[in-house]
Formats: structure tokens, C-alpha cells, sequence
């Protein structure tokens, strides 16, 4: 079986979209109470065996997914020391939980 899950993609970005849930300065963030976490997985993953995958992970803390938005970052062209080569293509899956949900054990 292939692993669908590789690591978790901590970014500015990806830090400030699970720190909305928290957020209550604008009237439009005060309606994100789903906290979302970015995730990098397997290329040929779709969307329901990463929220299977993420579900069963975090069994023990009865974790729910309702949603998986994912992006596809395609490989560029690289040129080192006059050879030419590719970047790795990257997947990203942006994981919606269920208010309340948390991953994280320190927030």
C-alpha cells in the first residue's frame, strides 16, 4: 500500500489558515470556525483516500473530515551547472475538520 499521507506542510500561509478558526477582528473570518490544515501527499491520491487517511491517523481523537480541497503543483525546468533537470511535482491537500476538531494538542 502507498503511503497517501507524506508530512504535514507548516507555511506562513498554511499557519495563518489554521489560525482563522481563532480569528474574530472581520466579520467574514469570525465565520471560519473549521480549523484547516495543509498537508503534502502522494501524487496519484485522490480525495477520499486522503480523508480516510487523515481519519484513520487520527483515530484517537475522534477526528472528522468534511472537506479536501487539493492543488497540483506540476514540476518546472531546471538548469544546474549546464545540465538540465526537473523540480519533484508536489500535491497539496487543504483538510477541513469539524468545529471543535483539533489536531493539534498545544492550541
Amino acid at each position: 500500500m502507498k503511503e497517501i499521507i507524506k508530512h504535514r506542510h507548516v507555511t506562513e500561509k498554511s499557519r495563518v489558515l489554521e489560525g482563522l478558526q481563532h480569528s474574530t477582528s472581520n466579520a467574514c473570518t469570525r465565520k471560519c470556525d473549521k480549523p484547516k490544515y495543509v498537508f503534502i501527499v502522494d501524487v496519484k491520491a485522490n480525495k477520499k483516500e486522503i480523508k480516510d487517511s487523515i481519519e484513520k491517523i487520527f483515530k484517537e481523537k475522534n477526528i472528522k473530515v468534511t472537506s479536501v480541497n487539493t492543488i497540483f503543483k506540476k514540476p518546472k525546468k531546471r538548469r544546474v551547472r549546464g545540465r538540465l533537470g526537473k523540480t519533484n511535482a508536489i500535491k497539496k491537500a487543504i483538510v477541513t475538520l469539524e468545529a471543535g476538531d483539533n489536531i493539534d494538542d498545544q492550541v
